[in-house]
């Protein structure tokens, strides 16, 4: 067997052994175990208060930990990933916004509003991705979660925009307020300033919660979003072939993309394949907001069923583990 050969044959099994620990691993079970029970008809529901807590607790301890890490990085480090996912931001929205508008042949509001999903990012899904990469022994660098910050908006506004310049919207004003205002902006955005400010030192009094809690309340967390997804799941026979399709091959494509993006940028294999995962995600938290708010003749079977009940299992379940082995070919 040449080297190249043994090499790939090599990579393959490596990449098999972490998907099967990535299936393994306490969240992704408890991901599982939500869809089991919406299926079952189980009555587990977390209290709205709850729910809110938990994203809000994720929310901050992710933007914390990126400011810790930004106070120690160097622009040089930084400048070339955060423009290529600023770019990532506006462009994807518009690729998603042709597609689903002249092939799949939505209307302009339903294009834009599942545009302005995929434009955005999950946080979820860059968390899983995350933790994925560190229990494979290449972390992602440390500034990576200013990159969540960076994706998370742009993509709505430009798929916003978008809808505007067809006549599907009027309330462009309220819903970019909506975006900028809202929750997962504020915890994100405030986390990595107070990250900054504080720095580890000042920090260090609040570790135990918001580090050494944070994959307990994860797995929490997403055994909520399962029973979550689970309810939609019916949706999808609902949805047609093209948007099904749009939502499981969208993902893996720009999954690559995003890996190959992050290689060269310069990130580590970790790193790489964790802008891959944010790339492939799909926002389920700000882009609803603003989407209720903007497109309120959006149809919320399509935007989530395909960003919750499709590309977010897609991604937790084989994605992650994909984008890490694209990241590997790549290097």
């Amino acid at each position: 067997m040449s080297g190249a050969a043994g090499q790939a044959r090599r990579l393959t099994v490596n990449g098999l052994e972490l998907a099967r620990v990535n299936l393994t691993t306490v969240p992704v079970l408890a991901f599982a175990l939500g869809i089991l029970a919406s299926r079952v008809k189980s009555d587990l529901r977390f209290p709205a208060a709850i729910t809110s807590f938990l994203s809000s607790y994720l929310l901050l301890a992710i933007g914390l930990k990126g400011g810790i890490a930004v106070s120690q990085s160097s622009l040089g480090e930084l400048w070339m990933p955060a423009l290529i996912t600023f770019v990532a931001g506006a462009t994807i929205p518009v690729v998603a916004f042709a597609l689903l508008r002249r092939a799949g042949r939505f209307s302009v509001v339903d294009s834009a509003a599942i545009a302005a999903h995929y434009g955005s990012v999950s946080v979820v899904t860059f968390t899983a991705a995350v933790a994925f990469v560190a229990a494979a022994g290449t972390p992602a660098e440390g500034f990576i979660p200013a990159l969540v910050a960076i994706l998370e908006v742009p993509g709505i506004i430009v798929a916003l925009v978008l809808a505007q310049h067809f006549g599907a919207t009027g309330g462009l004003k309220s819903a970019l307020h909506e975006v900028i205002t809202g929750k997962s902006v504020i915890l994100l955005v405030g986390g990595l300033i107070i990250g900054i400010i504080a720095g580890t030192e000042g920090t260090a009094a609040v570790k135990p919660f918001f580090v050494d809690l944070f994959p307990g309340l994860l797995a929490l967390f997403l055994l909520d979003l399962g029973v979550l997804a689970g309810d939609h799941m019916g949706a999808v026979r609902k949805a047609g072939r093209f948007l099904v399709g749009f939502a499981l091959i969208a993902p893996l494509v720009l999954g690559a993309v995003g890996a190959g993006a992050g290689t060269v940028a310069g990130l580590s294999v970790g790193g790489a394949a964790v802008l891959g995962a944010m790339f492939a995600s799909a926002s389920y938290i700000a882009a609803p907001a603003a989407v209720r708010v903007a497109l309120p003749d959006a149809n919320p079977g399509f935007y989530l069923t395909a960003s919750l009940a499709l590309t977010f299992p897609l991604n937790l379940i084989i994605g992650i583990p994909l984008y890490y082995q694209f990241a590997q070919w790549m290097s």
